[in-house]
């Protein structure tokens, strides 16, 4: 069972993630939060394996209650879901330590999949967030494109890793080349091994580097 904290200043919002997430078997809302500095006092209490956090509250915001709570816990995965994906937002939560980022506009099941794969040691980011972050890193990198995949990826395998670099999640994957979700994952969890990504960011960027978007 995955414990949820939901972080949001307003209290629609909250219900709505409350239902959504507790529609799901396997997630259970263990608290809600208003403001960064009860989600701090919270998440030590409660100990949430994921911790799902806005960004712009009163007092004490997302960013500085995400380092807070990592600082205390850092095995506590932290999911950003805001309205503003603009870089101002996105790179200091990172840097904090927030494990994903997903924007409000994501569908339940995009939301769904994130909470999972936050438990699950992944990094899910919204598609746009993730393409920014991809195009950021490749640039910044010294190293020239790559011009093959390493031996023994698979034909499969390149087309899962395209749209991994796009920015789809493995159910929309599923659904684009008429595989189950957990066939894809298991392709996902190959092609980290065999390209020695430690994340989701890193085998799309390895894909950008392919030139594979």
């Amino acid at each position: 069972m995955i414990r949820v904290l939901l972080v949001d200043d307003q209290q629609l919002v909250r219900a709505g993630l409350r239902m959504l997430c507790e529609s799901d078997p396997e997630m259970a809302v263990v608290g809600e939060a208003a403001d960064g500095a009860t989600a701090i006092r919270l998440a030590e209490q409660l100990r949430p394996d994921v911790v799902v956090m806005d960004l712009r509250m009163p007092g004490v915001d997302g960013t500085v209650a995400t380092a807070r709570i990592l600082a205390e816990r850092p095995s506590a995965r932290v999911l950003v879901l805001t309205t503003f994906d603009d870089d101002e937002h996105l790179y200091p939560a990172l840097a904090a330590g927030a494990c994903g980022f997903l924007v409000k506009d994501a569908t339940p099941a995009e939301l769904l999949d994130g909470v999972k794969r936050a438990a699950a040691g992944d990094s899910p980011f919204s598609a746009e967030v993730l393409r920014r972050l991809v195009a950021r890193a490749v640039h910044q990198q010294a190293e020239p494109a790559l011009s093959t995949a390493p031996p023994g990826v698979t034909e499969r395998e390149r087309e899962v890793l395209a749209l991994v670099g796009a920015g789809l999640s493995n159910p929309e994957i599923a659904a684009r080349l008429h595989l189950g979700v957990t066939t894809v994952k298991t392709h996902v969890a190959n092609l980290m091994a065999k390209t020695g990504s430690g994340n989701r960011v890193q085998l799309a960027v390895y894909a950008a580097q392919l030139g594979l978007l």
